[in-house]
């Protein structure tokens, strides 16, 4: 399947697709229960609010002025520059506040629900790893500046005609870099963002003391955080299909199959976390395994529509088995605090199946195109993410007053908890 001029769509594909897109914020929806069950119940209520916030946030940006730079709608319409004899497009030059959205293709519109789908999941994905510390005008605030700026730019580069998806018209590298479900414009940028928040943020009080050992924090409902796979699950299937329609020029026979591979590759996965956290640990970790699953998810993202089930099992048990190791290492050996595990599950299993999608791809070069988008991906957009972090840090602090902390998110930022019925923490544990 390539990413050429798509030709005009059926009706039945244009039903099937819109069908698909309104299925698909159950993914949103299931991301933010697991961003909530694995936080501090103290923090529930702003951690829900906060979700749901993010995907208001980016929709009023992204339609204001993103969704131009994205060039979904218009992309005969950008900003390119010539070197080597090659057309590099760089930028979209659509119209702010989506004007004449009306009188642009279904296709297009379609494309653009999509974008507008993707940029709310990538903003929520750092949410999940602040969560207990940072602040939820910090948390708007940055999902701004991910829909104005950091989503449209690997959106444009990567969906509507950029110059990664013309590394195979300009290079002859496989069909260009291919990410149909947004392993690397959703679920990388969306980790590598969630790395910046820490890093500037920095841990939760009391995570890591002074001994140099490392705090047990566990989510508080493990229940949310189960049922949210559930819930993903069914968004990820549509997400992935309409992926593959949109961005692959996917025919209906080939649907079957890219619902398979995501769930063969979210079934695996589990199977290996379940299998390493037993081995390690004598019994299984309720948590650990819902992150393998989501990991195998996000590595369906990349290559569900273009591999064989055989190596959909394949991709499932390496993003099962590296995720809770990673969880670990990320934890006690660099003292990086994510309870959501955003880095492990959306970045690190985002760059696996992006490679995974050159690695079993039968076109020449691909798996060349493939390496050249995880190294933009790390060597442009982690920097650019990080630097408009700090720069936003200055203006919106991130980190809550130790107060705050203390008494829990929900106290300090809305007044009352998620359970008022209940003791939800000892103020002993903070002295």
């Amino acid at each position: 399947m390539t990413p050429t001029v798509p030709p005009v769509m059926s009706d039945t594909l244009i039903v099937l697709t819109l069908a698909l897109l309104l299925v698909a914020p159950l993914a949103i929806a299931g991301v933010a229960l697991i961003n909530a069950g694995l936080g501090r119940s103290r923090s529930a209520a702003q951690a829900l609010l906060g979700n749901l916030a993010i995907v208001a946030v980016t929709a009023i940006v992204f339609a204001i002025v993103g969704a131009a730079f994205a060039g979904c709608l218009s992309a005969s319409s950008s900003h390119s520059f010539h070197l080597a004899g090659k057309s590099w497009n760089w930028l979209g030059a659509g119209p702010l506040f989506l004007s004449g959205m009306s009188s642009s293709t279904v296709q297009s519109q379609l494309m653009l629900l999509f974008e507008f789908l993707a940029v709310a999941l990538a903003a929520m994905l750092p949410w999940g790893s602040g969560a207990d510390r940072w602040r939820l005008a910090a948390g708007c605030a940055s999902a701004a500046v991910i829909a104005a700026v950091v989503f449209p730019l690997a959106a444009h580069w990567i969906w509507n005609g950029g110059w990664l998806a013309q590394l195979g018209v300009n290079f002859a590298l496989g069909a260009g870099f291919l990410d149909a479900g947004g392993a690397g414009a959703v679920h990388v940028l969306g980790g590598i963002s969630a790395m910046a928040v820490i890093w500037i943020a920095g841990p939760r009080r009391g995570k890591f003391p002074k001994e140099g050992f490392s705090t047990a924090m566990p989510g508080h409902n493990a229940a949310y955080v189960l049922f949210g796979c559930f819930v993903s699950l069914v968004g990820w299937l549509a997400w992935n299909m309409a992926g593959a329609i949109l961005w692959l020029n996917a025919p209906l026979a080939s649907l079957p199959l890219n619902a398979v591979n995501t769930i063969l590759c979210a079934s695996t996965a589990l199977a290996a976390t379940y299998s390493v956290t037993h081995i390690r640990f004598g019994k299984p970790d309720a948590s650990l395994c819902a992150n393998g699953w989501m990991a195998g998810l996000v590595a369906s993202s990349a290559c569900a529509a273009l591999v064989s089930p055989a190596a959909s099992l394949f991709i499932g048990i390496v993003a099962g088995v590296a995720t809770p190791l990673l969880v670990e290492v990320f934890e006690l050996a660099l003292s990086i605090d994510d309870p959501s595990g955003a880095i492990s599950v959306h970045a690190v299993a985002g760059l696996w199946g992006l490679f995974a999608a050159g690695l079993f791809a039968s076109q020449r070069g691909q798996l060349i195109a493939q390496m050249i988008g995880i190294a933009t991906l790390l060597g442009i957009f982690l920097p650019l993410v990080y630097l408009l972090f700090w720069l936003l840090n200055r203006f919106v602090p991130f980190r809550v007053d130790p107060d705050g902390e203390r008494i829990g998110m929900d106290l300090h930022e809305l007044g009352g908890g998620a359970y008022p019925e209940f003791v939800i923490h000892r103020d002993e544990s903070y002295r």
